[in-house]
C-alpha cells in the first residue's frame, strides 16, 4: 500500500464508518489528562483556549496542533484522536488541542484567525512547553480539516513590529493532515451542498443561493485560494461517497498543489462517507507516517 508522496491513493475498506469526524475515535490509545488545560491563547472570547499534552522527552519535541470539527459551530477540543494520543504516549511529539469561536458567535474569519493565533501562541510558549518551534504541524477533520488547510496554506500572520509578543511569532507549519475538509467554496455553485454550515460560516442563512453570497468572502474562506510554491507538505484523506463535503474539494486542492510543486498526498477511501476519520488503522497509520516523515526534519 506504499505510494509516492505526490500521488492519489485509493484504499478499499470493508468497514462500517460509525464514528463522526469530529470525534476521531480514540481507539486503543491511552487517555492522558492534559499537561496544561484550558490555557487562554487570547482574551476576546471564552472559547479561545487550548489543552496541551506534552511528550516526556529531554530535548524539545515536535508538536501537532489538533483542530476539532463540528460544522464550525459545535464540537470540542476534548476528544483528541487516538493516533495523536499514541504519539504522546510513545514520546514522539506533543499535541495541542484548540478550541475556537463558533460561527454563531462570529463568522469567518474568526475561526481561522483563532487557529492562527493558537499556533503563534504555541511558538510563544515553546521553550516553556519543551516544544521545537520549527517542527509544528496541524491536523483536523471536517470543519477542523478546513481550518487545518486554511492555516497551512495562508500567508504567515507574523507581525515583527507588533507590541504583542504572540503576534510577532510565525503561524507557519511544517505539515498538515486534513480529514474530509472543505477547500473550495466556488463549488457551491456547481455541486449541491445541502449542509447549512457552509453558508452559516459566512453569516448567511441556510438555503441562500451560492451566487448571492459575497464572492470575496467565498474566496477568502477557501483554502485553495492561498496555494503557493512555499506551502508545507499536505495530506488529505477523503471518502469518495462523501455527500457533506464532496470529494471534488479534495481533488481540486490536490491538483492545485501539484501544479505548483507542493508535496502532497490524496488518500481516497472508496465507498466512504464523511466519517473517514473513524476508518481505523489503515488510514491513521498513513497519517501518522506522513507526520513522522515531515516533523522529523529540521
Amino acid at each position: 500500500m506504499k505510494v509516492s508522496r505526490c500521488s492519489s491513493t485509493r484504499l478499499v475498506l470493508a468497514v462500517c464508518f460509525l464514528v463522526l469526524v469530529s470525534s476521531f475515535a480514540p481507539g486503543a490509545a491511552p487517555a492522558p489528562t492534559p499537561t496544561h488545560k484550558d490555557v487562554a491563547y487570547d482574551t476576546a472570547d471564552a472559547a479561545q483556549k487550548l489543552d496541551v499534552y506534552r511528550a516526556e522527552l529531554d530535548k524539545p519535541t515536535p508538536a501537532m496542533v489538533f483542530i476539532h470539527g463540528g460544522g464550525w459551530r459545535a464540537g470540542s477540543k476534548k476528544p483528541v484522536p487516538g493516533w495523536l494520543l499514541n504519539a504522546v504516549h510513545e514520546g514522539r511529539f506533543s499535541v495541542v488541542s484548540v478550541e475556537y469561536r463558533f460561527s454563531d458567535v462570529a463568522p469567518h474569519p474568526a475561526q481561522a484567525n483563532d487557529c492562527m493565533r493558537a499556533i503563534q501562541f504555541v511558538r510563544h510558549k515553546a521553550a516553556e512547553w519543551n516544544i521545537d518551534p520549527k517542527r509544528i504541524g496541524v491536523t483536523g477533520g471536517s470543519a477542523g480539516g478546513h481550518l487545518t488547510l486554511w492555516v497551512a496554506l495562508h500567508e504567515d500572520a507574523a507581525d515583527p513590529d507588533s507590541s504583542d509578543p504572540i503576534k510577532r511569532q510565525s503561524s507557519r507549519v511544517a505539515c498538515a493532515v486534513s480529514f474530509a475538509g472543505p477547500t473550495d467554496w466556488s463549488l457551491l455553485s456547481e455541486i449541491d451542498h445541502k449542509h447549512p454550515a457552509y453558508r452559516q460560516l459566512l453569516g448567511y442563512e441556510p438555503g441562500t443561493p451560492a451566487d448571492e453570497m459575497d464572492a470575496k468572502a467565498k474566496k477568502d474562506v477557501s483554502p485553495i485560494s492561498f496555494v503557493s510554491q512555499d506551502d508545507p507538505p499536505i495530506m488529505q484523506v477523503h471518502g469518495d461517497n462523501d455527500t457533506t463535503v464532496p470529494i471534488e474539494h479534495a481533488r481540486n486542492l490536490y491538483e492545485r498543489l501539484k501544479s505548483v510543486g507542493v508535496k502532497t498526498e490524496l488518500v481516497v477511501i472508496e465507498g466512504a462517507n464523511h466519517s473517514v476519520a473513524g476508518a481505523g488503522a489503515q488510514v491513521t497509520e498513513r497519517a501518522d507516517g506522513f507526520v513522522r516523515e515531515y516533523l522529523s526534519r529540521q
